[in-house]
């Protein structure tokens, strides 16, 4: 009996030896609360070789925004001082304790010094090690967790500790709690959408491409006279006062993000140049930043709508400047993007730090993110692209998903990495979103809302309180001092995070619009980005407030795949903001300043820079959403832009307009137009075409038009503006000459004519007739 005692006691003694305990030098560093999508399964075997990861404890992380905010504060001292890469690495780099505690608990326990190596960026230590000293070390056990939904598996713990002394060192540690597939299921189409609508993304239902409703011709003769149902460059100038530029500096290219399949075709930049722009040499395009096998440009019958919609609104703004196109992901990944991440590799290829940076229980890509060498046939088989080029000074997205869609450790992550780039003065605009206070939709989300349908969605990655968001505008008036509202075609993105609280820098415009124009909904107040936030109320007032601005982004003519056609979407209106930070940069580095980096606090410190848009809402969820209202508000943001009010804002004089738009805004009449030019442009109107090509003879009469001694293409615009305004205010008497001088119109348009204009005889009966109107009906038959 002694010898039976003797023998369960020693069976008890080596199995509590066996068994990981914490011990009294170990303390709970992390635990995961049960998932319903992972179910464990076997131990995972003692000799089986991990790849150890852990993550170290930055420096500074708590003080980034402070940072950030006196180089980009008008207010401060240090405003435009921007950091180097180098600086930003070494300020928030784990302190030297820091490393060498982890390094000595490590090589206590057994793990030889030339085994670990740090991470580049120095905020991780690595190492393999069979899992028995893995759980030795962590007094953890490894099991295999299988989700059985998506068929994948990955290698994880309940739980682990470290020793005491070493928990303020250690951010996490992986293999850890996390449950990540080792490759990402298909996520819900329309997670991650293009934000342009007239050309469908996702399952969203948007509005078809709306056919011009006037020929081009016609247009082409009155470019500013049209705005309200056909935006074109020269309304947008005409809008917010940006005259052309005349000289580019050096370095001061837009970027331009584009990924999921879509690409720009040449053939349409080149057709649009022509029609639109033709002070814009044939040929000229962006230069191509590929990104882990990116192809660019496509041949025009697969143009990309969205890529072609951001160069072609963009590039006759900033001209001469010119454009990067950093188009991200091998063909194979964008034919069929099938990850729930996104946005990580093109941060991976502009900042190499950003490859292994660690933070928030993430380091480096993520499983939900396309891996490189990709492994399908035709895949690009290089390494992933790691700081391989240049952050431009400004950076347009016009892509994005719901918030909920993505861990909030994967947002926040990226959302430093966007804090980091605004210290080194880079500006990032993004699109709102088109689905108002929704999410697009998706397979499990038809009505991208949150809860049982009426909460609201915020947008990813919208709501980082370092990007600058842009909602959409819809003009509604001919051009300049004409009322813009917010969109009504597609709900303009905007609301509040449920991941990020208010930043300061627009604590009190948002407190204006919560206490002055209080949404007639119930709200939550909660930062944590779980559905226990959602109880009570379907908006979360203690989020970050979004858009941030706003510019005119519905009827906009563009062409792809070779014909010209109307789009909308905040895809058009955030490549307008980033061309209009791009000539702000422009006129900064001309007078020997910084480049302007994040610029939400010199907007909001000054928001009479800007156009404020007062009537319109974004509905979405079963509601109106939101309304648009004095001051800032989360449908049009602070509102429109006031170029010459910008500038002054950013510290540069206030520059005088061009001739062209002098002479706009202070004449309201053909006849306060100087006369030796008014003059010489009517002669030009009535010039007959002799090219049999309508297109063609558009582009001749241009080219007259320029040649002529004293003129310019925009002193022709506003006579042609000025005098279509006169002749729609003579008095109409006889309706019935109106059906007769709209068949003149058509048939001189038949025939090639430009600008159809009466004879001297036919004066008379031409001021009966409501000139646009015919010109508009002329044009559509034509």
């Amino acid at each position: 009996m002694r010898h039976v005692l003797t023998t369960i006691l020693a069976a008890l003694a080596a199995i509590t030896a066996a068994a990981p305990t914490t011990g009294p030098k170990h303390v709970l560093h992390e635990k995961r609360s049960e998932s319903r999508h992972w179910a464990k399964r076997d131990r995972v075997h003692g000799d089986v070789k991990l790849p150890m990861r852990i993550g170290l404890t930055q420096s500074n992380l708590d003080r980034g925004e402070e940072m950030l905010m006196k180089v980009s504060h008008p207010d401060s001292q240090d405003y435009g001082n921007h950091w180097t890469a180098e600086e930003v690495t070494d300020f928030f780099a784990p302190s030297q304790d820091t490393v060498d505690a982890v390094r000595g608990w490590l090589h206590e326990a057994g793990i030889e010094a030339d085994r670990i190596s740090q991470s580049v960026n120095k905020q991780w230590l690595q190492f393999d090690a069979k899992t028995s000293e893995a759980e030795d070390l962590l007094k953890a056990k490894y099991h295999f967790y299988e989700n059985i939904a998506m068929e994948k598996s990955t290698i994880a713990c309940d739980e682990y500790h470290v020793p005491a002394h070493i928990k303020q060192h250690v951010d996490y540690i992986t293999p850890g709690i996390k449950l990540y597939a080792t490759k990402a299921g298909k996520p819900a189409s329309g997670d991650i959408a293009k934000r342009t609508f007239g050309v469908g993304s996702g399952n969203s239902q948007p509005p078809p491409t709306l056919p011009l409703p006037i020929g081009l011709p016609p247009l082409n003769a009155l470019l500013l006279a049209f705005c309200d149902v056909v935006i074109t460059p020269e309304c947008i100038m005409a809008e917010y006062n940006i005259s052309r530029s005349t000289t580019a500096a050096a370095g001061n290219q837009l970027g331009i993000f584009e990924d999921l399949g879509d690409v720009y075709s040449q053939t349409d930049l080149n057709e649009f140049f022509a029609t639109l722009a033709p002070y814009i040499p044939q040929g000229t395009h962006p230069k191509l930043d590929a990104i882990d096998g990116a192809v660019a440009p496509d041949p025009v019958t697969s143009a990309g709508p969205e890529s072609d919609l951001d160069f072609q609104i963009s590039y006759p703004l900033i001209y001469p400047q010119g454009s990067i196109l950093f188009q991200t992901d091998d063909p194979v990944y964008e034919a069929n993007y099938t990850y729930e991440g996104f946005l990580n590799n093109f941060l991976d290829a502009i900042d190499g730090s950003y490859c292994t940076y660690s933070a928030y229980g993430e380091t480096g890509n993520s499983p939900l993110d396309p891996p490189y060498p990709d492994p399908q046939p035709g895949g690009y088989k290089g390494q992933l692209q790691c700081g391989v080029y240049k952050p431009t000074n400004v950076i347009s997205i016009s892509y994005g998903g719901q918030e909920a869609d993505l861990p909030a450790s994967y947002q926040q992550r990226q959302c430093n990495e966007f804090m980091k780039l605004g210290m080194q003065g880079v500006s990032i605009v993004v699109a709102s979103g088109d689905n108002g206070v929704a999410g697009p939709a998706g397979d499990d989300n038809s009505d991208g809302c949150l809860g049982t349908g009426q909460i609201f969605s915020p947008d990813f990655p919208a709501t980082c309180p370092y990007l600058t968001t842009v909602g959409a505008t819809l003009l509604t008036g001919q051009a300049k001092k004409d009322q813009e509202t917010a969109v009504t075609r597609f709900g303009s993105g905007g609301g509040f995070s449920n991941i990020y609280p208010i930043p300061s820098y627009q604590q009190s415009a948002v407190n204006t619009y919560l206490t002055q124009h209080t949404p007639d909904y119930p709200a939550y107040s909660c930062t944590d980005n779980s559905s226990s936030c959602y109880v009570g109320g379907i908006y979360n007032n203690a989020g970050r407030g979004y858009p941030d601005v706003s510019a005119v982004g519905d009827n906009v003519l563009i062409f792809n795949m070779g014909l010209p056609t109307l789009i909308g979407g905040t895809s058009a209106a955030t490549p307008v903001w980033g061309a209009i930070l791009t000539r702000i940069n422009e006129k900064r580095i001309a007078a020997g300043m910084s480049t302007i980096g994040f610029v939400n606090p010199t907007l909001y410190a000054n928001p009479g820079a800007m156009h404020d848009i007062t009537v319109g809402d974004n509905p979405g969820c079963g509601t109106n959403g939101f309304s648009a209202a004095t001051g800032w508000d989360p449908v049009t943001g602070l509102g429109t832009p006031n170029f010459p009010a910008l500038l002054k804002a950013f510290g540069l004089p206030n520059l005088p307009r061009s001739r062209t738009m002098q002479r706009y805004l202070s004449r309201s009449s053909l006849s306060q137009v100087p006369s030796p030019a008014t003059g010489e442009m009517q002669q030009l109107i009535r010039r007959p075409a002799n090219a049999s090509n309508t297109s063609n003879n558009c582009r001749s009469i241009h080219q007259q038009i320029w040649q002529a001694e004293g003129l310019s293409r925009g002193d022709l615009v506003v006579a042609l503006s000025l005098a279509q305004t006169h002749l729609k205010n003579v008095v109409k008497e006889h309706i019935q000459v109106l059906q007769k001088q709209i068949e003149k119109l058509t048939a001189h348009i038949e025939h090639g004519i430009h600008l159809p204009v009466t004879e001297a005889e036919d004066d008379e009966e031409a001021k009966d007739g409501d000139i646009r109107g015919a010109i508009v009906q002329a044009g559509a038959e034509s």
